[in-house]
């Protein structure tokens, strides 16, 4: 008897884009295809409420949603591919202990996603403090705890001061959101504190070279923003970037020095190195891709998210931006191109018209646009909050009761001390999971 073998589509990370291309191709193959996930994490990450977690509203392990549990169906391999060999086909990879493993595919998807941004600014590396994954937010959360705490026992006021200094480098929405949710839990840490509630509250500063908060949207959640921040005392600098940061503080292009023992660094992402070694037409380090996902010359290979110039038919001569509303869309759109590619239904180029962006700001506060309808205060917070819960895979009544529970109760002050901070150093390429550096054969 004749046997057909099933295809296999191999998904090179699980982020927004290579989540959603694995619930959809699981839905539309049936058990039809062999869909293999290579990651070096077993759960998604929903990176937008990452803020929340470094400012201590919620657990991490709400913001994170196991792959195997939400994708029954799907092969996961926990590892770190460092290898593709396009005219052969494989991909190989490196597992958690170090073993090397290789698999072909007729089908492959690459959504590797995006790494921390670094400028050519002295002193960065060895004292910012990223915050792309949930390491980098842990690790943030027990710094900001512990810079409060060892403030109250300071032997000067200069110190004092400095401890409870923090300066955020970057106003776009991670940048805007951090300094939104770490001014709640600087306040909280202050006010149960004898010795600190008796003089002056934390100290934020949010920097950027761009002349407003959040530049890349509408001016009208910008100001909003821009309000409610200073309303909780944060000192925005606009036109402003830094000049060195040191051990003792951080030299700003305008000639001031901010005495601090911490920089959050969010000036941004760049595609993850590993697009570049492929070989492959780049475009600012994104892989050049057509409108239907698929890459020019290797009709087998499909690329989205972060890592992909995918061109914005909305916008002519553009490539759609690096955000998790193009990417989760871009995933679903790969899958069915995949099934398309094998007989089932047709190909479709990818167009979408934003709906409208969220900025959470904490509390009762928030700047949204739904369609772009303008809100603010309260009904922002709510279509927010609302918004995230219904993009959220898993964990939806586990993140909305920490939400109730931070509105009524006071957030949790403690060091955990999980994550060393040569864990989530600035230097790496993917300092959230310690990834290795990756090539490709072509």
């Amino acid at each position: 008897m004749l046997t057909t073998r099933r295809p296999r589509i191999v998904i090179v990370g699980a982020g927004f884009a290579g989540y959603q291309c694995a619930r959809t191709l699981l839905r539309r193959a049936n058990g039809a295809a062999d869909i293999v996930i290579i990651n070096p994490n077993d759960y998604f990450l929903y990176l937008p409420l990452l803020p929340d977690v470094a400012g201590g509203a919620l657990e991490p392990r709400r913001v994170t949603v196991s792959l195997t549990g939400t994708l029954p169906g799907a092969r996961l391999i926990l590892g770190e591919a460092d290898e593709i060999d396009l005219d052969g086909r494989t991909v190989g990879w490196t597992d958690p202990e170090g073993r090397r493993g290789r698999l072909g595919y007729d089908r492959l998807v690459l959504t590797v996603g995006s790494v921390n941004k670094l400028l050519p600014i002295p002193g960065i590396s060895e004292h910012a403090h990223g915050f792309r994954g949930i390491a980098e937010a842990l690790h943030l959360r027990d710094h900001i705890t512990r810079q409060v705490e060892m403030a109250s026992a300071a032997s000067s006021p200069a110190e004092r001061r400095a401890r409870t200094t923090f300066v955020v480098v970057g106003a776009g929405y991670t940048g805007t959101e951090v300094t939104a949710q770490g001014v709640r839990l600087t306040d909280a840490l202050h006010r149960h504190d004898s010795v600190l509630r008796a003089g002056p509250r934390p100290r934020w500063l949010l920097a950027d070279i761009a002349d407003r908060v959040l530049p890349e949207l509408d001016p009208r959640l910008s100001s909003t923003a821009d309000r409610v921040l200073r309303s909780r005392g944060v000192d925005i600098r606009t036109g402003t970037s830094v000049a060195e940061a040191t051990a003792t503080g951080v030299h700003l292009s305008d000639g001031d020095f901010v005495p601090s023992r911490t920089l959050v660094w969010c000036v941004g992402v760049r595609p993850d190195p590993f697009v570049e070694s492929l070989g492959l037409p780049t475009e600012r380090g994104r892989l050049c891709v057509e409108s239907t996902l698929r890459v020019p010359g290797r009709p087998e290979v499909f690329a989205c998210g972060d890592a992909a110039a995918v061109p914005d038919l909305t916008r002519t001569g553009e490539a759609t931006a690096m955000t998790a509303q193009h990417a989760h869309r871009q995933g679903k759109l790969a899958a069915h191109n995949i099934a398309a590619s094998f007989g089932h239904g047709t190909e479709r180029e990818y167009v979408h018209h934003d709906l409208g962006f969220m900025v959470d700001l904490g509390g009762k506060d928030a700047a949204a646009n739904p369609l772009k309808l303008p809100l603010s205060g309260l009904p922002a917070a709510a279509v927010t909050r609302a918004y995230h819960l219904l993009s959220q895979p898993g964990n939806r009544a586990r993140v909305a009761a920490d939400w109730a529970l931070d509105a009524v109760l006071p957030r949790h002050g403690v060091q955990l001390g999980l994550v060393p901070p040569d864990a989530v150093s600035l230097e790496t390429t993917a300092p959230s999971d310690g990834a290795r550096p990756r090539t490709a054969r072509t």
